[in-house]
């Protein structure tokens, strides 16, 4: 089983951290490819940064060249799982739904914990046209920035954690997801200071992915996500402006 795993910033560090997760939840036999889009900004952390990595993610999908089985937008409140779902029959895994859709299996309520106080509304957006809002007790903000992740581990740490023992003992939460791809790997540090699950998007969407692979499932054609109609189409260049 062959799994693209699409970074929706243009940074390649943060691309391989995801693929390191990823592969660390993957079965044996299964292959994880990450894909880095050609265009796009550093970090997206607002409705127009969404918007171009929706349509960067789709172009660096369309250009993969090789055989693959299933697709996971590794963006948490990000546009373009439904344009993927339209340009494909292989199933497309997003990871904010992966990781709500599993914390409801794990508790009553759950809080996703992010980066910057304006990506909020995005998630909150997300999850709401996912259906998947209705038992999500909060979304907070760590106040660090998708890039500072990486820069500073330790204040990383000690930001989710503050947040996350806020949502469980202010906003109720039985379950904590982490609110972006750039914090994969930091799930066992929030557990042990809340004292509840913790959930990966990466980790959620892949075994969701593997999964409906397993099962011979694919994206349904019959309406919504039917594939574009034949008209002309300007595609953008990589590398021109």
């Amino acid at each position: 089983m062959r799994i693209l795993v699409a970074n929706v910033n243009t940074t390649a560090s943060m691309t391989e951290a995801i693929a390191q997760a990823a592969r660390a939840a993957a079965a044996e036999g299964t292959e994880i490819v990450p894909i880095t889009p050609a265009f796009g900004a550093e970090s997206v952390e607002g409705n127009y940064e969404s918007y171009l990595a929706a349509v960067a993610v789709q172009e660096a999908v369309r250009d993969y060249e090789g055989e693959y089985d299933a697709v996971i937008q590794a963006g948490y409140g990000e546009h373009g799982r439904e344009g993927l779902q339209e340009l494909l029959e292989v199933p497309v895994v997003d990871i904010t739904e992966a990781a709500a859709s599993t914390a409801m299996y794990l508790g009553h309520k759950y809080s996703v914990v992010t980066t910057l106080d304006r990506t909020l509304p995005l998630i909150e957006d997300r999850l709401l046209l996912a259906g998947l809002s209705a038992r999500c007790a909060s979304v907070r903000a760590s106040g660090l920035s998708v890039l500072e992740l990486e820069q500073d581990r330790e204040r990383t740490v000690e930001a989710l954690v503050r947040e996350s023992v806020r949502a469980v003992e202010e906003d109720r939460a039985e379950v904590i997801c982490l609110g972006c791809g750039g914090m994969a790997g930091l799930d066992e540090a929030v557990r042990e200071a809340t004292g509840v699950p913790v959930v990966d998007g990466v980790a959620a969407a892949v075994n969701i992915a593997q999964s409906l692979v397993s099962m011979g499932l694919k994206t349904s054609k019959v309406r919504t996500y039917a594939p574009p109609r034949p008209k002309g189409l300007v595609r953008p260049v990589a590398g021109t402006s």
